[in-house]
């Protein structure tokens, strides 16, 4: 909203120093700043109030160490994360840029059904919560939207440098023997980007490195492209689910899931600058994605509300963030880097969610398997999903914390890299 106040008082009476609203950088770190100021001041009086409302965490005795001191502190902290995100977008973004929209109803959806799910739990006492099926639909359903968004709105579209061309003019020469001859002048090389409906992304590690979804059903004839959506949708579905899932899985020790979130939205915030910047995009060789440069103040929300709630998350923890803010950090990772065509970069990038992910996949597969062939089930981890496995071996939780962190910024500067190593 302020952005286009300024913009409006720039435009009519030339404000002094409303032109800085035009600027990316200063948009994005009002917005880091914002995000921080909001969930740091007001984080405090949302924790005292669901603690007199005596939104407590109700605790399974898993027989990990320290594990029955949490029980009782206020949970549904996801809440001060969604307000840290929603209010700073809705301040200093372009809220007619349909990738700033996109966002917010992703934030908004996954938030509510992880709402609902906490609300379940804390006041009707069901420590099952709201059933699995109900949460697959719900983010089946924001998969669904989002792919639609991604691949017909007709603001999505892509550049790349193959799209460039030059202005100029031919003009005439003569060489020293007297011939003719023609050539271009380029008027200083301005070039011009064509703006295109594509189903192309990024793939890491690969000189030429895009990767075309219609590619997948060229065997079918020239106009199988029109009928790509039917395999880019549900990949849609797929990352979304995937991940907002992951997280919620890591959600398990004290600022785990949010220091982590705040190292992968660091990486985005880098991969969504370069991508929404000509200049860049073309030194790195890779898709120019006209209008996104908005996602950049977005994600600066994303880390400092994770920033922010880390102040009163990390061990011991005050608050949890419940599945409020796990599913709805986890959709936001995904689709913000769907949007940015970076999808295919996410298992490097939260390779720690994938890892918890796979863990529980790996004991729940291994245990089944034993129990039908040996008659009793046998696990692969102490625990799962990993960060259990390692409370089991009597690892402080605060180290367990700082490792993982530590294995998240090395995966983000890998993912950053993948932008020049091909």
């Amino acid at each position: 909203m302020l952005y286009h106040l300024f913009t409006t008082l720039d435009q009519i009476w030339d404000l002094p120093g409303a032109g800085l609203f035009q600027y990316i950088s200063f948009r994005a770190a009002l917005s880091l700043l914002t995000s921080l100021v909001i969930g740091i001041l007001f984080g405090k009086r949302i924790i005292e109030w669901l603690q007199y409302k005596q939104v407590g965490e109700v605790v399974r005795d898993l027989g990990l160490e320290g594990q029955m001191n949490k029980k009782g502190t206020p949970t549904m902290g996801g809440i001060i994360i969604i307000a840290s995100i929603l209010i700073p977008t809705l301040l200093f973004a372009d809220l007619c840029n349909i990738y700033t929209q996109m966002m917010l109803l992703v934030t908004i959806w996954l938030g509510t059904i992880g709402f609902i799910d906490d609300y379940i739990k804390v006041f009707k006492k069901n420590k099952a919560g709201l059933a699995g099926k109900f949460k697959v639909i719900g983010q089946v359903g924001v998969g669904i939207i989002v792919g639609a968004i991604m691949w017909w709105h007709p603001d999505v579209t892509i550049k790349d440098p193959a799209d460039k061309q030059f202005i100029g003019e031919v003009v005439e020469m003569t060489s020293v023997d007297g011939e003719t001859f023609q050539v271009f002048e380029p008027n200083g090389g301005a070039p011009i980007w064509e703006a295109r409906k594509s189903s192309q992304t990024t793939v890491p590690f690969i000189k030429d490195n895009t990767f075309d979804y219609a590619w997948l059903l060229s065997w079918m004839g020239p106009h199988a492209a029109n009928w790509a959506w039917l395999l880019f949708i549900p990949m849609v579905i797929l990352v979304v689910t995937a991940v907002s899932n992951g997280a919620n899985l890591t959600d398990g020790i004290d600022g785990l899931a949010t220091g982590t979130s705040a190292i992968i939205g660091l990486g985005l915030a880098v991969l969504a600058y370069v991508s929404s910047n000509v200049i860049t995009a073309e030194y790195l060789n890779i898709l120019y994605i006209p209008l996104s440069e908005e996602l950049v103040v977005f994600i600066a929300a994303f880390v400092g509300a994770c920033i922010a709630f880390l102040w009163y998350n990390a061990y011991p923890a005050q608050v949890f963030m419940g599945d409020t803010g796990s599913l709805a950090l986890g959709g936001i990772i995904a689709v913000f880097a769907i949007a940015i065509r970076k999808e295919l970069l996410l298992p490097v990038l939260c390779g720690i969610f994938l890892i918890e992910n796979l863990s529980v996949v790996m004991q729940v597969a291994w245990f089944r398997h034993t129990r039908k062939k040996y008659g009793e089930g046998r696990r692969i981890f102490l625990m799962a999903p990993l960060h259990h496995h390692y409370q089991k071996l009597n690892i402080p939780e605060s180290k367990i914390t700082a490792r993982f962190w530590i294995i998240g910024i090395l995966l983000a500067v890998v993912t950053i890299v993948t932008l020049k190593v091909r």
